[in-house]
C-alpha cells in the first residue's frame, strides 16, 4: 500500500485544491501543526479534557488547510515548488521518477516517521527532552523531505506537459 497515495485520498486533493495549497500561507502554516498539536496534547495536563478542543481543531485546520488560502498569482517560490515535487511523487507510478530520489523520499518520510516515536514518548511521559528531539527530528525529516522535492520537481518538469503547466 502507498502511504503518500492513501494520505492524498484522505486529503481529497483535486487540482484546483493542488494549486492553493502551492501558496506560502498554505505550506508555511502547515509547519506549525506538529509542534502546535503536541503543545495541545501537553496542555491536557492544564486544562484536563479540554485539551480535546485543541488537538480536534488542529486536525481539522490539517484538513482545512489545503483549501483556505487562495492560490498565489505566481508559483515562482521555493514553497510551491516543494508542493509540485510532492505532486509528481504522487504520480510516479505513471510518470516513474528516478531511482535517488525515490530512495531519498522513501528514506525521509521513515526518518519522520521515527522522529514520532521519541515525540509520543515524550509527550505520553511529559518529558521536554524527549518531546523537542522527537519534533526535531519529525520536522527536519519532513522539512528535508520537502526542500527534495523542490529537487525533485527540477529534475522532473520536462517529464509530463502538466507538471510545467504548475509553474505561474
Amino acid at each position: 500500500m502507498d502511504i503518500f497515495a492513501a494520505a492524498e485520498r484522505a486529503m481529497r486533493m483535486d487540482d484546483e485544491t493542488w494549486a492553493r495549497h502551492a501558496s506560502r500561507a498554505s505550506v508555511y502554516s502547515r509547519i506549525a501543526i506538529l509542534p502546535l498539536l503536541a503543545l495541545a496534547i501537553w496542555a491536557r495536563v492544564w486544562i484536563g479534557w479540554w485539551a480535546l478542543l485543541p488537538i480536534a481543531a488542529l486536525i481539522a485546520f490539517a484538513w482545512v488547510n489545503p483549501r483556505l488560502f487562495p492560490a498565489e498569482p505566481s508559483t515562482d517560490y521555493w514553497a510551491a515548488r516543494a508542493t509540485f515535487g510532492e505532486r509528481v511523487w504522487l504520480n510516479r507510478q505513471a510518470v516513474p521518477v528516478p531511482t535517488h530520489h525515490a530512495r531519498w523520499a522513501n528514506g525521509l518520510t521513515i526518518a519522520a516517521f521515527l522522529g514520532i516515536l521519541p515525540l509520543a514518548w515524550g509527550l505520553w511521559a511529559l518529558d521536554p527532552g524527549w518531546t523537542v528531539t522527537g519534533l526535531v527530528l519529525a520536522m527536519g525529516a519532513k522539512l528535508w523531505f520537502c526542500d527534495r522535492m523542490v529537487w525533485l520537481y527540477r529534475d522532473m518538469i520536462d517529464a509530463d506537459p502538466a507538471y510545467r503547466s504548475w509553474l505561474r
